[in-house]
């Protein structure tokens, strides 16, 4: 029987993991398949407070490993594939184990929205990314395409010109969603060259990408870019299937939850961007694990009929 249990292993799955291990709840917390979430796969954090300098995501994410295992948390490498939550205490099933707990923290996160244009699924890891900070190093010298126009992709897009020769970023409006910081940097990038107002309807290749067939939205011209490798960055999809039929999902999937992080069941908590529907951000992600970790260890108090104590840092 485990006190808490949070699965998840991005910055909200490691601050609840720091603040429930400081209260002494020997939490243990699942990784996932994807250890650090979307934080470990961004190549430079410069908006996240104490590091005036900026940090790797990956960097940021062993020293926050780090520090929840300092405070005893154990970190179990492997994937949850079910729950059960209509039963008290709660089922956790995961492919390596089964087990119950008397509270659980979702810090699931978010994976990357896929085009669904054909040759998508044919030339992944073959020319088509999710990640420029893994895949980045393998464009040496070679024209890519970033499709989006967010924070993710122009930052991606950023880091590519280190590699690539040429990046066009193809975006189907005429103006940019991300931070004005990122965009004055892309605007003053001479490796970086803007296809406005279009989209990809296909993926063309070889064995390995070629190129993108592209539709002007406006007047469905269409025409062929030649690429080495296409990196998608069109949005987000919360990592909720397991939990369908157990809690409450609104209608794009994500954890509904209060500002505290209670879900419709009790004892059941959300954190991350896998309820964050606004601002997906280290910094909303750690206040959320750290509110959600101390909601966690109240209901546990409950549960024992003891005193909850007031924590003030």
């Amino acid at each position: 029987m485990e006190n808490l249990i949070i699965i998840g292993s991005g910055p909200a799955g490691w601050t609840a993991g720091i603040y429930a291990g400081r209260a002494q709840l020997l939490p243990l917390l699942i990784t996932g398949s994807a250890p650090g979430g979307q934080m470990a796969l961004t190549s430079e954090i410069e908006n996240y407070p104490g590091f005036p300098k900026g940090t790797s995501g990956q960097e940021l994410n062993q020293l926050m490993q780090q520090q929840a295992e300092r405070f005893d948390t154990r970190v179990q490498i492997d994937e949850v594939t079910a729950v059960e939550l209509s039963t008290h205490p709660f089922k956790v099933t995961t492919y390596g184990d089964e087990y119950e707990a008397q509270a659980l923290v979702i810090a699931t996160g978010t994976s990357p929205r896929k085009l669904g244009v054909p040759g998508e699924a044919e030339f992944a890891g073959r020319g088509v990314s999710y990640c420029a900070t893994c895949d980045g190093f393998f464009y040496q010298d070679r024209q890519v395409v970033v499709v989006g126009g967010g924070d993710s992709a122009l930052e991606e897009a950023l880091f590519l010109t280190k590699f690539a020769s040429q990046v066009y970023v193809v975006h189907h409006r005429n103006r940019l969603r991300a931070e004005k910081v990122f965009q004055e940097r892309a605007f003053r990038n001479e490796k970086i060259e803007f296809v406005w107002d279009s989209v990809v309807t296909e993926i063309l290749g070889d064995g390995k990408v070629t190129g993108v067939r592209l539709q002007n939205v406006k007047t469905e011209e269409e025409s062929t870019l030649e690429t080495d490798g296409v990196f998608v960055y069109v949005g987000a999809i919360p990592n909720t299937g397991f939990l369908e039929g157990q809690l409450e999902l609104d209608d794009r999937g994500y954890v509904v939850t209060d500002r505290q992080g209670h879900t419709s069941v009790p004892g059941v908590f959300a954190a991350g961007d896998v309820q964050e529907r606004v601002l997906k951000q280290v910094a909303t992600a750690v206040g959320s694990g750290a509110m959600a970790a101390m909601e966690a260890e109240k209901f546990i108090a409950e549960l024992e009929d003891r005193a909850y104590p007031e924590r003030t840092g």
